[in-house]
């Protein structure tokens, strides 16, 4: 399990992020919402230690985030940053590669191999592969991106709007695959994300955000309500149950 306790950044003496607990537990899948400007990227940037903290402290297997050595933390942790931009031109492949160079150090081996394999059969983009990833639309490049992710095998797994450029099928595709991430393999899977039913529908638990703070947490039915998203969100909620999940509407 990581554990947050008091985590805080700011800029320029103006708080992006003050004083937040969160929990991300293995097996389970963790959505972090809010509206522009919450603080969830820079929250989950902290926590994946590619941002440093002004207070707070993050634990993760009951170890403080600044003891942790670079190689170790690669093997614990993996991250999908909201932009990706790569200036060589690789192939589908040696791009999914990457994701086993914490334990390679390019030196790939029948194991790795495997988990590339794996990877890319997961996503459904093994027919990609040979594809240099300049010749692939936005949804292909994304889905190529997480296959990389997925390949690090580690045991936290954080995505930073990991639907970016995804049509509805892919979406859909994405999210399954990491539920059974969380379920089958026993990862904790965070994700940053904007649509609010699709974190309903595939999420354990949920962090509710707003100008840096932390307005709600806890299980999908105690934060989809409909008081908590207006207050978020600034505009009417009506939340509905569909099949036992909970819809937002807030068309009007």
């Amino acid at each position: 399990m990581i554990t947050v306790s008091g985590l805080s950044k700011k800029y320029n003496d103006k708080y992006v992020v003050s004083n937040v607990d969160a929990l991300f537990p293995l097996g389970k899948v963790t959505s972090i919402i809010g509206p522009n400007g919450a603080g969830k990227s820079t929250l989950l940037s902290m926590v994946s230690r590619l941002t440093e903290s002004d207070a707070g402290q993050v634990m993760i297997a009951d170890k403080p985030l600044n003891q942790w050595d670079s190689a170790s933390l690669a093997k614990r942790l993996s991250v999908l940053r909201q932009s990706n931009n790569i200036n060589m031109r690789f192939t589908v492949r040696e791009l999914v590669a990457f994701g086993r160079f914490p334990y390679s150090q390019g030196r790939l081996t029948k194991e790795d191999n495997n988990f590339i394999d794996r990877a890319m059969i997961n996503l459904d983009i093994t027919h990609l592969q040979d594809r240099y990833i300049d010749q692939l639309s936005g949804g292909q490049r994304q889905m190529a991106f997480i296959a990389m992710v997925v390949a690090q095998d580690t045991d936290y797994v954080f995505l930073d709007e990991p639907l970016n450029n995804l049509d509805i099928k892919h979406s859909v595709d994405i999210m399954k695959t990491l539920k059974k991430l969380a379920k089958k393999h026993h990862k904790a899977v965070v994700i940053v994300i904007h649509d609010i039913n699709f974190a309903s529908c595939y999420s354990d638990n949920i962090i509710a955000m707003k100008q840096g703070e932390l307005i709600k947490s806890g299980t999908v039915s105690e934060v989809i309500q409909e008081q908590v998203l207006s207050e978020i969100y600034e505009i009417p909620f009506k939340v509905q149950e569909v099949e036992g999940k909970r819809i937002s509407l807030y068309y009007s």
